[in-house]
């Protein structure tokens, strides 16, 4: 069963919202390789708001996500992409469908 999340917000730096857009989208690929993921979001909130949700089975591989290649690569360019740090919430779910 489902019962572990994540749930990332990210701000964009002025300017640099369709490359953050752009950058999310390219994510993809990874999480369709990470055999704990079962269920991976890119999302644009708002004009320059995005965000992911992710759905994990056990807190493992929740865990084995945020030490993943997809955190790694979004670190790596969150200076020239985000203007704040990226908020990370591990979030517990209590029923879905």
């Amino acid at each position: 069963m489902v019962k572990f999340s994540l749930l990332v917000r990210l701000e964009a730096k002025a300017g640099k919202e369709q490359e953050l857009s752009d950058f999310l989208k390219s994510a993809l690929p990874l999480a369709q390789q990470e055999t704990g993921t079962v269920t991976w979001y890119a999302l644009q909130i708002g004009a320059s708001t995005f965000g992911i949700f992710d759905s994990f089975e056990t807190e493992a591989a929740r865990d084995a996500h945020l030490n993943g290649p997809i955190a790694a690569a979004l670190m790596a360019k969150a200076q020239e992409l985000l203007s704040g740090s990226p908020v990370i919430e591990k979030v517990d779910i209590l029923a879905a469908k």
